[in-house]
């Protein structure tokens, strides 16, 4: 089992920046790909951004493209995504989740493990 645990999240004006962070526990953090996604109400679940296991390799999504950053601490056992130029529509809830597989997914299918996620919440 790898256990999950999102923070970093709030309100914040659009324009503004929010750091959230993952924090994993359990079995083996480093040989996961791990990414963060997002659902706002009434839609899907969503794809943000992945990370390979050894951080040299990222994905992101369209929209995440450019403002957000995804990293990670393997020493840590931490993960982070970094949001600039935050926009209304990225009020989402946050989740992180590890997956078993080493190349970078997309797909919450491939995703094993899950946070219980945090609220972002973007004004205008």
């Amino acid at each position: 089992q790898v256990q999950l645990v999102e923070s970093g999240g709030g309100l914040v004006q659009a324009g503004g920046s929010l750091r959230l962070s993952c924090a994993a526990s359990g079995r083996t953090f480093s040989g996961r790909t791990m990414g963060w996604f997002r659902q706002a109400p009434g839609k899907e679940r969503e794809f943000v951004a992945a990370i390979s296991w050894s951080g040299v390799i990222t994905s992101y999504a369209g929209s995440a493209k450019g403002r957000f950053t995804i990293s990670r601490d393997n020493a840590e056992n931490t993960m982070y995504l970094q949001m600039n130029s935050l926009k209304p529509e990225d009020t989402a809830v946050y989740y992180c989740a590890a997956s078993s597989q080493m190349n970078i997914v997309v797909r919450t299918s491939l995703y094993d493990y899950w946070g219980q996620g945090t609220q972002v919440t973007v004004s205008s």
